[in-house]
């Protein structure tokens, strides 16, 4: 999108240290490079959907958080069909809503989980719900998933200038709140007016720094930035631009519907229809209908999440609580609080929705319907195994979770898969011998395959075990206490065959410790791993 012409000179290096010194101050606070991090790493993954599904679930489940929270959202009628079963494994989420969309739920959570618990709170609850919201609608306006996403992140980050300003420079965002709002002395001026008076550099132009610090693209830090002409008269169908007006038109109408009164929402939202129909071939009632399905997913997020809104505050206006959309803005024979599941403490409105107990075999057995789900359907082995191992982590709190996979050349057990701490090095490290070499000792891991018995080794310093241990596991592996899954196919007729091993550890001997329900539910995801198996050979 064209920009209007730049500063020149001394105005051009003012810019540059305004925006040194802004980007000091917010590297001093404690959670901002966390959270460039967590941006710059979820944003880098590959397009691939095969390529990224596992590294965007294995840096999902670095945060425990993060993953309760995205799978509470994912579990909203907005994702999951009617009658089906709970998701309870970011495996099953990306397979069922793609990569695109649980990057997108996960980057909208991080910024989220940046602004609790600090004395903004509230504040930063509006302009979080405002972000979403314009995201949201842009989603709903797209035709086709690739624009959903596309147009989601695009109207999500154009906030992303306003968004840090709040988070890490409270005092600057009331001054510039204070200067669009006017004084008597002073009539408002605009947002980009007041962040330059305020902050000596536009939101645009800090949105955009921090942007190429995380590693956005280019299209995206396009779209992030704030139109400077009007709304095109010609149709932008099947143009790359139209994304950056989806953008700009959901953050306006995101912004009528926490300002305006609910009463005048309906014109306003018909003037805006009327201003971009052409340029994004919007039907007259295209907008209203969004924004009511937008309304209903925003609810559903604020409910997952247990975040409450103060009844009748500026932020409760995006939420589907007491008006219909527009043109009938002015009911108010809506839903209850109560029947949206919400009960009102304080004059806030909560939802009284805990999150579950998480013991392991709670996350076990809702694992194993995941995988059961996945199995009744067509699938990729990968895929699956993947969800197994997810599960296993989740519920026993790993350190990490390996897959090994007999090699039809060496005829040895390799490690394929994984998930948890520095698993791609250690994966590397497994190479388990499926023969007892003449005349020799075969180490505790062959032993296991090769009789099909189940291990847990609680100390593996004890005397008895040290030195059955082989010396790829004794120089890279060095896990105290472990355990051991081997996965075997019967075959009629002939001797049963070690498909491969699953393999799991903990960080301190004697933590990893399962009862017999435990131990049973573990023994059911492996036989998931040998059907799955099956099932992909044919059997």
């Amino acid at each position: 999108m064209p920009n209007s012409a730049p500063p020149q000179g001394s105005e051009i290096d003012d810019a540059e240290l305004t925006l040194e010194y802004l980007l000091r101050r917010m590297r001093f606070k404690s959670d901002f490079p966390a959270l460039s991090a967590s941006v710059s790493r979820v944003q880098a993954l590959s397009n691939s959907e095969t390529d990224s599904m596992q590294s965007l679930c294995d840096e999902v489940l670095q945060d425990v958080a993060l993953t309760q929270k995205l799978l509470r959202v994912v579990n909203t009628a907005h994702f999951r069909r009617a009658g089906s079963d709970p998701i309870s494994t970011v495996s099953r989420a990306v397979a069922l809503i793609g990569v695109g969309g649980v990057r997108n739920l996960a980057l909208s959570l991080m910024l989220l989980d940046h602004m609790e618990d600090k004395a903004h709170a509230q504040q930063l609850k509006v302009e979080f719900l405002r972000t979403v919201m314009a995201g949201t609608l842009a989603s709903e306006l797209s035709r086709g998933a690739k624009e959903a996403e596309d147009a989601y992140l695009g109207a999500l980050f154009r906030n992303l200038g306003r968004l840090l300003v709040s988070f890490y420079l409270p005092d600057d965002a009331e001054q510039i709140r204070t200067l669009c709002e006017g004084t008597d002395e002073a009539p408002p001026i605009t947002e980009q007016q007041a962040a330059q008076n305020v902050l000596g550099v536009s939101l645009d132009k800090l949105a955009d720094r921090v942007g190429e610090m995380w590693g956005l693209p280019e299209g995206l830090r396009a779209c992030m930035a704030h139109p400077d002409r009007d709304v095109p008269k010609m149709s932008l169908a099947a143009r790359p631009e139209r994304v950056w007006w989806l953008a700009s038109l959901a953050n306006d109408t995101a912004d009528s519907m926490l300002k305006a009164e609910p009463v005048d929402l309906g014109d306003i939202l018909t003037d805006l229809t009327k201003t971009y129909a052409r340029a994004l071939d919007l039907t007259p009632h295209a907008l209203q209908d969004a924004a009511s399905r937008a309304r209903k997913r925003l609810t559903d997020l604020t409910q997952a999440l247990n975040m409450s809104v103060p009844a009748q505050s500026p932020a409760d206006k995006l939420l589907d609580r007491y008006y219909v959309d527009a043109p009938n803005a002015g009911q108010t024979d809506g839903p209850s609080a109560r029947d949206l599941g919400l009960t009102t403490e304080n004059g806030a409105l909560t939802a009284d929705m805990p999150l579950p107990e998480q013991d392991t075999a709670n996350v076990l057995t809702n694992g194993i319907q995941d995988i059961t789900n996945t199995l009744l359907e067509p699938f990729k082995l990968n895929d699956v195994l993947h969800m197994i191992l997810e599960t296993m982590l989740r519920a026993m709190d790993c350190r990490r979770v390996i897959f090994c996979m007999r090699d039809a050349k060496t005829g040895q057990l390799l490690g394929r898969l994984g998930i948890g701490e520095g698993v791609d090095i250690v994966k590397a490290a497994f190479k388990i011998p499926l023969t007892v070499p003449a005349g020799g000792t075969p180490d505790l891991f062959t032993v296991v395959c090769l009789k099909n018995a189940d291990m847990l080794i609680a100390d593996a310093s004890a005397a008895s075990i040290v030195g059955r241990l082989p010396a790829w596991f004794r120089d890279h592996v060095q896990a105290p206490t472990f355990l051991m899954l081997p996965l075997v196919m019967k075959r009629k007729g002939h001797a049963d065959m070690v498909l491969g091993m699953i393999y799991a550890d903990k960080g301190k001997a004697n933590t990893l410790q399962l009862n017999e329900k435990e131990l049973s539910l573990l023994r059911t995801l492996r036989n998931q791993a040998v059907m799955a198996f099956k099932q992909t050979t044919g059997g």
